[in-house]
């Protein structure tokens, strides 16, 4: 059987799991603080140690100081997702996403052992380093090892992952929301960041990016053990391709598929080049992107669904899910309303697991676009009206629209469209731009809220109205090709620049 029919072989699955414990480590991050935000910084008895000779009962923060401390994470995610362009070029995929869990430890142990709000803060922003960087290096890591039919469900298992740990990070912390408890509460992400950074050594690294450094047998052996029991060839041709021409890929790879018979490396690809365009391609950096046609118009794709992702409102939304609910129901059936929030969130992405790799990513993006729109206006008009009925059913009906595709769409494409040299630069930099907007909602947000009330949802309204547009004219169909593929389908749009 041809690798390129599998659908989900064990040990892909597997490797992808493994990966994505970070995606779940991210999750709990961005959750831990919902529940058990007010007994951290305003318990009853403030910095005094009642609880425990060791350790204040809480860490006083007004709420200004309070909301960047929650919000600080962002800044570290800004940081690890702008260097981990380069640093998954050095050291690997593997690697980065092994050695990536050292910050969620770090961080995790500061603030479950933090007697000042500053110790709270680097710990937050230590976290939120490992959340920038495992953004970037998992869906990398996952689409390069991913089965072309079961693409678009494994890229998906990123933010299936991710909603699992603030899903869980919600209900645990319910418990956990008491005075010494809340401390564990935010501890607990070391768990499986050391259960990752040792299972990930059990997994293959990424055989394209073994086959971007030169490490051809090492790439072909990886991509075996991802498609047990079949034929690699013609995936592995397409992968030498993509990275050093069709003349190389004849040259390595041949009619027969004996790698092992041929000339080395080096020499093959000396005889077999014959064009600067068939020449190995170097990893480019975040200048280089935008000098090249082919890769800034992908860069720009890129880029602008991973900043629509954020200003489309999501986080917004769910900060304001509670203020929502206030308006249908008492304090503390709020607070279990939003646990609602995050279980249809939860459920919402498993929709997206079983649609993407039947629908296509085009069509359940413009989908998920739509409903966005659509209940944006909604939430303004039971906003206005004071309908709470409407609200709550507006904000259920977002967060469906937004889970089953704005939300892991943009991750995941972003390994489809972008070939292998250029992937670590793109994907740093659309990283790096999805956490400036997410903290520039976080923290800009709230001031336009005060301002205008309800009315503000009518801007998301408008975004997810400019993003169907873009969609529709700008984002190519991924399903069932190959990365090579894709590539080769912006070529064909792109003038060369003379």
């Amino acid at each position: 059987m041809d690798s390129t029919e599998l659908k989900m072989p064990g040990y892909m699955v597997y490797c992808v799991i493994i990966s994505c414990l970070g995606s779940f480590s991210n999750g709990w991050v961005i959750g831990s603080a919902n529940v058990p935000g007010e007994v951290t910084h305003a318990c009853e008895n403030g910095a005094a140690h009642v609880a425990s000779k060791a350790f204040p009962d809480c860490l006083p923060m007004n709420n200004a100081l309070w909301g960047f401390a929650v919000a600080s994470f962002c800044v570290g995610g800004l940081i690890g997702g702008l260097f981990g362009g380069a640093i998954q070029t050095k050291f690997g995929r593997k690697k980065t996403i092994i050695f990536n869990n050292i910050g969620w430890i770090i961080g995790a142990l500061l603030i479950g052992v933090s007697v000042n709000p500053a110790m709270f803060i680097i710990g937050r922003i230590l976290c939120g380093l490992s959340c920038g960087l495992g953004s970037l290096s998992t869906p990398t890591y996952v689409g390069e090892v991913s089965t072309i039919k079961a693409r678009g469900t494994m890229g998906t298992c990123n933010q299936f992952a991710i909603v699992i740990g603030i899903l869980l990070a919600s209900v645990i912390g319910l418990p956990l929301a008491s005075v010494p408890l809340w401390r564990i509460n935010y501890a607990i992400v070391a768990i499986p960041a050391i259960a990752q950074f040792f299972l990930m050594t059990g997994c293959v690294e990424s055989p394209r990016y073994l086959v971007s450094i030169n490490r051809i047998e090492e790439a072909r052996e990886s991509l075996q053990r991802l498609r047990p029991n079949s034929s690699i060839d013609k995936e592995f041709f397409g992968m030498i391709e993509g990275q050093f021409g069709t003349a190389a890929a004849e040259a390595i790879v041949g009619d027969s598929g004996s790698f092992e018979d041929k000339k080395s490396f080096d020499a093959q690809l000396e005889d077999g080049l014959s064009s600067q365009n068939e020449g190995a391609r170097s990893p480019m950096n975040m200048i280089q992107i935008f000098t090249d046609p082919l890769i800034r118009r992908i860069a720009l794709t890129v880029i602008a669904l991973h900043i629509t992702q954020q200003l489309i409102g999501m986080n917004a939304v769910m900060y304001y899910s509670t203020t929502i609910f206030n308006m249908a129901f008492d304090a503390e059936m709020s607070k279990y309303m939003a646990i609602v929030t995050t279980v249809v969130n939860f459920a919402s992405t498993i929709l997206s697991l079983i649609l993407i790799d039947r629908m296509g990513r085009r069509p359940l993006l413009m989908i998920a676009e739509v409903g966005a729109c659509i209940f944006s206006v909604l939430l303004v008009i039971g906003y206005v009206y004071n309908v709470g009925a409407l609200l709550i059913v507006s904000v259920f009906g977002y967060v469906v629209a937004f889970a089953i595709g704005v939300g892991p769409i943009p991750w995941m494409i972003t390994s489809e469209l972008t070939p292998v040299y250029a992937s670590s630069a793109v994907g740093a930099i659309a990283t790096a731009m999805n956490w400036s907007a997410n903290f520039l909602i976080g923290q800009c947000f709230p001031l336009i809220f005060d301002g205008i009330k309800g009315y503000s949802f009518a801007i998301f309204a408008g975004v997810a109205a400019l993003a169907l547009v873009f969609t529709y004219f700008k984002v190519p169909e991924t399903k069932g090709r190959s990365l090579e593929d894709i590539v080769r389908g912006f070529e064909k749009t792109v003038q060369p620049d003379y």
